[in-house]
């Protein structure tokens, strides 16, 4: 955490705290001890437990959105698109392991029932969403993917991932090839048969 300002500091702590013991393990003073700041800091930075829960999730979506939309640019079909950012997503969680687990803690796909607001965070998810979107219309459109409802497809291949990072970090299996594994075959359930 070198070289981090305080509040920057205080948002990672808080993604990797949520991401360890969920919104209702977590208390604020645990993430002020975390980062090394006093209490009032992180309620002078960020508001409520509640705002910073949301905050910590929208501020690594970003991180992704912005480390995907870079990948899938060097795509050359839809299909090529849809395999760069599972591989990219995925990677991603891994580089990350020590805060992407607060995604899977208030992500609009999580399970945990919450009495907050998540609209902030359901609306960044939803970008994730669309840049799936694309690829697959894209794929459709240079004959790639095969003709399937876009729609359905965005939906699929965004819960294969979901289903996947939920299994590698929330689940005793171990399966070391299971993001490779994921990826070709919904690569291979979508592509166009040529």
């Amino acid at each position: 955490m070198k070289g981090k300002n305080k509040k920057d500091t205080i948002l990672y702590a808080a993604q990797e705290t949520f991401g360890r013991y969920g919104y209702a393990g977590t208390t604020v003073k645990m993430i002020s001890e975390r980062a090394g700041v006093a209490f009032g800091l992180v309620s002078h930075y960020f508001g409520s437990k509640e705002e910073l829960f949301v905050t910590a999730g929208v501020a690594l979506v970003d991180d992704l959105m912005e480390y995907l939309t870079e990948e899938i640019s060097k795509a050359n079909s839809g299909i090529e698109g849809i395999q760069l950012f599972m591989k990219s997503y995925l990677s991603y969680t891994l580089q990350h392991r020590n805060t992407f687990p607060v995604l899977l803690r208030c992500s609009p796909f999580s399970d945990v029932q919450i009495d907050m607001d998540r609209t902030r965070i359901s609306i960044k998810f939803q970008q994730l969403l669309n840049i799936i979107r694309e690829s697959v219309e894209r794929g459709i459109e240079d004959g790639s993917i095969r003709d399937l409802s876009v729609d359905d497809t965005t939906t699929i291949v965004y819960s294969n991932i979901v289903g996947t990072v939920r299994t590698r970090f929330l689940s005793p299996y171990d399966l070391p090839n299971l993001y490779e594994e994921t990826t070709e075959f919904v690569v291979r359930s979508i592509k166009s048969r040529e």
